[in-house]
């Protein structure tokens, strides 16, 4: 459940529902006016009910609120607290306020991003904000664990930047190693060629392709129509080919542009050469692959009507995953939230929309 004046950033309560065993998550977003007095109060009778706080403000914000963790466990002792900040919750940089495009810069990514020839572009999204998440469920599942065997909660301080490097291990070792900065290579890879993503036939149609060893270079010869590019001095051996990579480049990119990009696709991964269509948003909508795992739900919104939405990756074959409803709009279950969870009366939850805690 996500408090505060804003979707991002804000405060999420995992909830004990009366009686009951640590199951249930609020799914829906209840806004909660953190500014206004009560909003604090109402904040407090949450937290008493609940095993887990997630916050990603700025470090200090929810102090001044008083709902540190200090505050949060005068009302809960065994209350655990994720913290999710930018560069964590002390030191020299903690108040520097970011994002997770900053923050994907600050990491290295953007540095790694692009062609050696020219300057460092940003990926597609912020990449920090897909890493942090998985590393806050193995830590809070860790959390519950300890207060399991011990009846202690803790605070959890998870910043951004230090999660994300965690992505970049080999070349933070490298460098401590070997004294090497690593350096944008745009689709090649230091040991393997050809491997890029190749024109094919149609609009702005790709196909990726990677020869790591010298039997999927065979092979790639083969299908290609060329085995005397195999016995040729600049592409015998691996070394050969990264020396003379733009060369072959062109060469690879001569055959794949006659072609449809899945046809590539299908005739290299026929001979064992790695290879895959770069798909874009059409293309995964209608992956077979994907129809086959039944990878997308449609449910009926009620206010974007029809969508198609991802579903649980995992398959879990004693519990499976069924599809239930669409994601809740701002505010939907606050009703359900405030009076059958906190247990408020109609009276008083009347009473606090419209006095605007709950906005």
């Amino acid at each position: 459940m996500n408090v505060g004046r804003k979707i991002r950033p804000g405060v999420r309560w995992l909830l004990r529902p009366p009686g009951k065993a640590f199951t249930a998550v609020v799914t829906s977003v209840c806004p909660l006016n953190l500014n206004h007095p009560r909003g604090v109060e109402v904040a407090k009778r949450i937290i008493a009910l609940s095993d887990v706080v997630v916050e990603n403000f700025a470090p200090g914000t929810m102090e001044k609120w008083g709902l540190g963790y200090t505050d949060l466990t005068n009302i809960k002792p065994d209350i655990i607290m994720l913290r999710l900040s930018a560069q964590g919750q002390n030191g020299p940089y903690a108040n520097h306020r970011s994002t997770g495009t900053a923050l994907t810069a600050l990491a290295g990514f953007t540095w790694l991003t692009g062609w050696r020839d020219r300057g460092p572009v940003q990926p597609y999204s912020p990449y920090t904000d897909t890493i942090v998440p998985r590393f806050g469920a193995f830590a809070v599942m860790a959390a519950l664990d300890y207060r399991r065997r011990t009846g202690k909660g803790q605070c959890l301080d998870l910043p951004h930047l230090d999660c994300s490097i965690h992505f970049l291990a080999p070349l933070v070792l490298d460098y401590t190693v070997n004294g090497r900065i690593a350096g944008r290579n745009g689709n090649r890879h230091p040991y393997a060629a050809p491997h890029n993503a190749y024109p094919c036939k149609g609009e702005d149609r790709w196909c990726a392709i990677a020869v790591f060893t010298d039997k999927e270079w065979e092979s790639l010869c083969e299908t290609l129509g060329h085995l005397e590019w195999g016995k040729n001095r600049k592409f015998a051996t691996a070394t050969a080919r990264k020396q003379n990579e733009d060369e072959l480049d062109r060469l690879v990119a001569g055959w794949t542009s006659n072609l449809y990009a899945e046809e590539v696709m299908t005739k290299l991964q026929s001979v064992g050469v790695p290879a895959g269509v770069v798909q874009n948003g059409e293309d995964i909508h209608r992956d077979p692959q994907l129809e086959h795992r039944n990878h997308f739900w449609v449910f009926d919104h009620t206010e974007v009507g029809p969508y198609r939405a991802d579903s649980f990756p995992c398959k879990l074959s004693k519990t499976p995953a069924t599809p239930r409803f669409p994601a809740p709009c701002l505010g939907e279950h606050n009703e359900y939230v405030y009076t059958k969870i906190l247990g408020m009366s109609d009276q008083e939850f009347v009473e606090l929309l419209a006095d605007g805690v709950f906005e």
